[in-house]
């Protein structure tokens, strides 16, 4: 790959040679090299700029007012030609870090050499094109007292694995001569190693000939980043703040450079784009470069978790980049991953300039596949919808953030969902929250933490943390088998704040406590959820304990129940259905329902439909 200052760069490495002397490496030019990387940068930044124009004006303006097969091919053509510059842009920011890095690597041993050279000087030594120093003599011998011989030194790169020799020298200059000699040696065999190893990483960034850039491009990028960021893992000096705070997080972002902020994006947009406290346009960027990488990465498998995360990649890649509609919030990706069972956090609405912002847990059996690209990152996109037509601005969030119990017969077993993975998502789940709270404009923005079926006690494991959940006003539970609490006073926002939606014909709503399950038979493990209603609700039908601890919408656990559609039956006349369980968040099936949750997220739950607690 060739481009702006690329050659001036490389001639800096070329000046080391094979056989590398501490001459060369005192004029090796590093000023060349991060103009190179400067140059590099500023291609970056341009192909990025024109992705942009490409993707929110010039396939916006087509689509509007042209039509026919002519203009669906143009669109085709520039989302190719959009794709080509999002891939010049992540190799440009590739090459600026590596000559960075490299230059910054090559003045460290530069200045070990110069002080050697330095402290040769100042003793009047010399420091011949080998490395060796001469040293004059010095000293009084014991014998006749004249001084004794100089001598010259020869030095060792690794002195500290020299094997000691158990004879000193009796000149004292021969100790600061061996000193000085084995500095030069150090310097110029680290400098030797820094040189193969970035230029064996520089010769494979390098892009095919020809305009187009198929996946298996963006397969060798994936690789090529990973090589960057282990060669320059030493450069970008001040390290991610993993363990601060969401608020010195964003502190620490808006303290670096433009450079700096380029740098950290390109090379690890996995982890900057995950950082809570970084804000949504810097974390959306990075995560749809890192997008990008990952369907590189997976498209270079063909195991099963490959291949059905990568559809679901595909699918999120698809929407980010479609047009949307009239009054249809913009897509903001939040969060990346294929880590477990994936990771994906996408909000409809900027949540940092959004006055109401909501954020809706998923739960048992959600993962990282092309069913949650479509229809759980639907349920986020019509509740903001929904939420916009009721005043202020709103975004509203789907948080796939953790690992939701997967069970083995589909929709129907709680068995496998102990409080193990509520407990660690309700850790990621309130820091990410605490994170739209730092990086919001607002002062005192609106949110609200959503959380469905096993989500719910997702989101109740967060309120349990130290200081509940950051910035959360109100929150929602629909569907919930519980929430791990036995009152709304325990969730932290006081129970006139906490509400609840419960389906009449939801059984999950209704699943006996474990205590139960005993006296009703093997219902959970042998015939689902439907066996345990059954059987284990006849042990007590009064008893207002669901699996996860109280019935959060019984009179007793004292949150506000609102107003739901009743669902489709669990047995009709096609079979077997858990609609009821899964419609709350359907503006056709349930309006009352998202209607209801749209005023909540808004701050104007006293316009909410109230629904008698059972």
């Amino acid at each position: 790959m060739s481009g702006p200052g690329g050659s001036g760069g490389l001639s800096a490495l070329g000046a080391l040679g094979a056989t590398l002397t501490w001459a060369k490496l005192r004029e090796v030019k590093c000023a060349e090299l991060e103009e190179a990387a400067d140059g590099w940068g500023r291609a970056g930044n341009r192909a990025d700029a024109a992705r942009d124009r490409i993707d929110t004006q010039l396939v916006d303006d087509l689509r509007r007012t042209q039509k026919g097969e002519a203009a669906r091919a143009a669109v085709r053509r520039l989302r190719r030609l959009s794709m080509n510059f999002q891939y010049i842009y992540t190799e440009c920011g590739l090459l600026r870090t590596t000559l960075n890095s490299l230059a910054r690597e090559m003045k460290a041993q530069q200045r070990v050499l110069q002080g050697a050279l330095d402290d040769a000087a100042a003793l009047k030594f010399t420091v011949h094109p080998d490395g060796s120093v001469t040293y004059p003599a010095a000293g009084e011998g014991l014998v006749d007292g004249k001084p004794l011989a100089g001598g010259r030194a020869s030095g060792v790169p690794n002195p500290g694995l020299a094997a000691p020799s158990g004879l000193v020298a009796p000149n004292p200059n021969a100790a600061k001569a061996q000193d000085i000699a084995d500095r030069v040696a150090q310097a110029v065999r680290t400098a030797a190693d820094v040189d193969w190893r970035y230029a064996k990483i520089l010769r494979a960034l390098k892009a095919e000939d020809g305009l187009g850039v198929p996946a298996a491009t963006w397969t060798d990028a994936a690789g090529d980043a990973a090589a960057v960021r282990q060669a320059a893992s030493g450069y970008l000096a001040q390290g991610i703040p993993h363990d601060a705070s969401p608020a010195e997080r964003k502190a620490w972002w808006a303290g670096l450079t433009d450079e700096q902020r380029e740098e950290y994006l390109a090379v690890y947009p996995d982890q900057i784009g995950n950082l809570d406290g970084i804000p949504a346009l810097v974390r959306d960027a990075a995560n749809r470069d890192n997008l990008q990488l990952l369907m590189g990465k997976l498209a270079g498998r063909d195991d099963e978790d490959a291949v059905t995360k990568l559809a679901a990649l595909r699918e999120i890649d698809r929407q980010l980049r479609a047009v949307r509609e009239p009054g249809e919030p913009p897509m903001y990706l939040l969060g990346i991953g294929d880590q477990g069972n994936g990771r994906a956090i996408v909000s409809y609405g900027n949540p940092d300039t959004s006055r109401n912002v909501a954020a809706y847990v998923p739960g048992l059996n959600t993962s990282l596949d092309e069913g949650f690209a479509r229809d759980d990152l639907k349920r986020a996109r019509d509740l903001a919808i929904a939420s916009n037509r009721h005043g202020e601005s709103a975004a509203a969030i789907t948080w796939l953030g953790y690992d939701a119990p997967q069970s083995p017969d589909g929709w129907g077993t709680l068995a496998v969902a102990g409080a193990g993975r509520a407990e660690e998502g309700g850790r990621s789940f309130s820091g990410f929250m605490g994170g739209l709270a730092a990086a919001n404009e607002h002062a005192n923005p609106h949110m609200t933490a959503i959380g469905h079926s096993y989500g719910s006690r997702t989101v109740g494991a967060a309120t349990q943390q130290e200081g509940g959940i950051p910035g959360v006003d109100d929150i929602v539970f629909v569907g919930s088998p519980g929430v791990g609490v036995d009152s709304a006073d325990d969730l932290g926002v006081g129970r006139e704040h906490v509400f609840v939606g419960a389906a009449s014909n939801d059984i999950v709503t209704k699943l006996p406590a474990k205590e139960q399950f005993a006296i009703g038979g093997a219902g959970l493990l042998a015939g689902g959820p439907a066996a345990a209603y059954v059987f284990g609700g006849l042990a007590d039908p009064g008893d207002d304990d669901v699996w996860f601890g109280r019935d959060p919408a019984s009179e007793s656990f004292g949150a506000r129940r609102f107003e739901v559609g009743d669902g489709p039956p669990l047995v009709g006349r096609g079979g077997l259905s858990a609609d009821a369980h899964s419609d709350y968040f359907n503006p056709v099936a349930d309006k009352s329902s998202v209607n209801n949750m749209a005023l909540i997220a808004t701050g104007r739950s006293h316009l909410v439909r109230a629904e008698e607690s059972r």
